[in-house]
């Protein structure tokens, strides 16, 4: 695997001059799947590839929720493709048999004077978003499950909220079969194994650097992730999706976040900090005490009404970050027919429809997304500035 491997013949070209080309996309997470859907709909053969199947369980798209948010700070590029892809999310849990989107809004809220509120709210008005800044007051009268003690001012986004992750991945490849693209579960140990293809994909998350360790390495890095649920008291409708939103506390640059209750799974409790550095293939599933500890200690002074409440659930999962936390979309340096996808970073799941827009339009017409995505913009010193 890596850069020796990928420089060598991986492709036998057998397409009829003037035909569809056919594009081999390797990995069905979110990423992978938008990509696949996006390249069918521009006319492209697609073959989607995967170990296991869409979203499973070791996969960073594999988890029961991710937040939709166009909250960036100054980072409009994120604000804008949340948008984008906010239309799409939409869409496709109107289809779906059960919801994909649950649009209880989410709330951020600040300790002191943050310029990523600032920042974030002259976006939001460029854009024409009607999210609502709030003071204190407004919040804890708003949202009384929880403490907001501390907390200067905040702002509230309607019409965002919760994407229920697996499902939405799963769905969005079957509708991608039924309209005649095609998914193989077969494992890909090296680059080269991928043939019968005029351009290749790969969107492989967390095993981006053990199948490319000389072009990516530790430009990408898998950290491990934990999130718990806990249930809510009975008959309390204040934890249910529209009494209460998501939300992030940034909690002086500590951030925690979460859910409502949704479909009965408990509320939602997770810290946005990197954990320690994992292998997706090896690292340990089973929570620990110390994350439990830490969420607990934290939900008890933001979310009084909630202690003692019982563990519902606990989940562990991995990000796979970016240096600073932006995407990864570029052609392989050495391979204009095969590129690279990934580098979700912990934020990257409700961006999938634009990430997949953006690297299809790559692969059959070669724009070039912005530089920010560039493999040449990524370090391998970990300094997380996309948040």
């Amino acid at each position: 695997a890596g850069g020796a491997a990928v420089s060598g013949p991986a492709i036998v070209r057998a397409q009829a001059l003037g035909s569809a080309p056919r594009v081999t996309v390797v990995g069905a997470g979110v990423f992978g799947t938008w990509t696949a859907e996006q390249l069918r709909r521009r006319g492209a053969r697609v073959t989607l590839l995967d170990a296991w199947n869409p979203a499973h369980s070791r996969a960073s798209s594999g988890g029961e929720s991710r937040m939709t948010r166009a909250g960036y700070g100054k980072d409009a590029i994120y604000a804008r493709m949340a948008v984008a892809s906010l239309a799409e999310w939409k869409a496709l849990s109107q289809r779906s048999g059960l919801p994909i989107l649950n649009p209880h809004g989410v709330l951020f809220f600040f300790q002191g004077d943050n310029p990523y509120l600032s920042e974030s709210l002259r976006v939001h008005r460029a854009l024409g978003l009607p999210t609502e800044a709030l003071s204190q007051g407004a919040m804890a009268r708003r949202f009384p499950m929880i403490d907001f003690a501390g907390v200067s001012a905040g702002m509230f986004e309607p019409g965002f909220g919760a994407l229920m992750a697996r499902r939405a991945v799963q769905t969005l490849a079957r509708e991608f079969e039924a309209a005649g693209g095609r998914f193989e579960q077969r494992k890909i140990a090296a680059p080269a194994e991928v043939r019968d293809a005029d351009r290749i994909v790969f969107a492989c998350g967390p095993w981006l650097p053990k199948l490319f360790p000389q072009v990516i390495g530790r430009r990408i890095v898998a950290t491990r992730q934990e999130v718990f649920t806990f249930a809510p008291p009975a008959g309390d409708r204040r934890w249910q999706p529209g009494p209460m939103p998501g939300w992030a506390d940034f909690n002086g640059g500590d951030v925690f976040y979460g859910f409502p209750d949704l479909e009965g799974k408990g509320v939602k409790f997770a810290h946005d900090g990197h954990g320690v550095e994992v292998d997706p293939d090896a690292q340990d599933r089973r929570f620990s005490d110390a994350a439990l500890a830490e969420v607990i200690a934290f939900r008890d002074r933001r979310f009084p009404a909630l202690r003692g409440a019982p563990l519902a659930t606990a989940e562990v999962c991995q990000y796979e970050n970016s240096s600073n936390g932006d995407f990864l979309i570029d052609r392989h340096p050495e391979r204009a027919d095969v590129v690279l996808v990934g580098a979700g970073s912990g934020h990257g799941f409700k961006h999938g429809p634009e990430v997949g827009r953006i690297a299809a339009e790559l692969v059959l017409a070669g724009r070039t997304p912005d530089p920010r995505f560039g493999l040449a913009s990524k370090g391998v010193s970990q300094k997380r500035e996309v948040i």
